[in-house]
């Protein structure tokens, strides 16, 4: 197995597209269901992996051996991009970082792309995927903290080969909420985009836009209602603060881009991904114990299905979402309750 390529400073490459609207298009549907791992034939049309780490060593090995033992990882090529030090207590970190992934085998082939300097994470993922896709027309992308099935590398390329040509569907997810599976299918399709372990296709994310002030305007209060899934969940609010600057990411505006265009998004019913980032060491940590979820042993079927939502797995997230606002306006109830006493 040959040793990973260096390529160091890389140029700064963000692609700006015009437009944002597309045109409809028709599935070629057929009978049987893709399968790379039956069909050896199809392994050179295998989507290229997009991999982002930073300064965490023990979680960036994690991910990486999680991809290995997908049975298509060997015929996958795979790109690092590491970025620079944000701080000088950063780099030694980042130098561990960058020693052990030069180290990378089990795939095709392994490219390691070094920033000069900090890009930050937003503006890494933006440039790298665009710079792939526009190479290979498809990618798998995930960051540093995501630990994936067996499955996950088949069940990405099926997707996108099965929905290749149906313009509805923007994007492919690896992780679902912990939701009950009682009574849905392997997988199924709706409005919101989940970035922890994703792939998408070059003429649905040449639409892309990082465009916090224009897309506001975009945005009446009635469409913030449906983007919001009714209020079950403030997504919005992460557009606002990239617009005030108290943040800067780049997924809300790709959910944007995709709702904006009346885009579907396929996620599998049971989590193909799991977030082990969530322990303050990563960009952007949330909630631990609310996107909690165990892995699938399963490799999801991925069948013809009605080009709309699924209502009862969107129902089911909604139901989630209000639980986990109950429990934690539980939490502060006992809490005041114990200040109080």
């Amino acid at each position: 197995m040959k040793k990973p390529n260096i390529i160091s400073n890389c140029a700064f490459s963000y692609f700006h597209s015009q437009g944002n609207t597309r045109g409809g298009g028709k599935l070629v549907y057929t009978k049987e269901n893709y399968s790379f791992s039956q069909k050896k034939e199809r392994l050179m049309n295998i989507a290229p992996i997009a991999l982002f780490v930073y300064n965490r060593p023990w979680h960036t090995r994690q991910t990486i051996e999680a991809l290995q033992k997908n049975e298509l990882a060997s015929s996958s090529k795979l790109f690092i991009f590491s970025d620079g030090p944000k701080k000088e207590d950063d780099l030694e970190k980042v130098l561990e970082v960058r020693d052990y992934i030069k180290s990378v085998q089990g795939f095709q082939d392994v490219q390691v792309i070094e920033r000069g300097a900090n890009w930050g994470l937003a503006d890494s993922i933006i440039d790298g995927v665009t710079q792939i896709i526009n190479q290979y027309s498809r990618i798998i992308v995930i960051e540093d903290d995501l630990v994936t099935s067996p499955h996950f590398l088949t069940f990405m390329n099926n997707a996108l080969e099965f929905y290749r040509d149906e313009t509805k569907v923007w994007h492919i997810s690896g992780w679902n909420y912990p939701i009950d599976s009682e009574g849905l299918p392997d997988t199924f399709l709706w409005r919101v985009m989940n970035c922890w372990g994703w792939a998408t296709w070059s003429d649905r994310w040449q639409f892309y836009r990082r465009a916090p002030e224009e897309i506001c305007e975009k945005f009446p209060k009635d469409k913030i209602r449906q983007f919001n899934l009714y209020g079950a969940h403030d997504f919005w609010s992460q557009v606002m603060t990239n617009v005030n600057g108290r943040n800067k990411t780049w997924a809300i505006f790709w959910y944007a881009t995709i709702f904006l265009n009346a885009g579907l998004c396929l996620n599998p019913t049971k989590s193909l991904v799991q977030n082990i980032g969530l322990d303050g060491s990563g960009t952007n940590s949330g909630k631990p114990a609310f996107f909690q979820t165990t892995l699938s042993g399963h490799n999801p079927n991925i069948v013809f299905q009605k080009l709309n939502e699924e209502e009862l797995a969107v129902n089911r997230i909604m139901k989630y979402f209000d639980l986990q606002k109950s429990s934690f306006l539980r939490r502060c109830l006992r809490k005041i309750k114990r200040m109080l006493a």
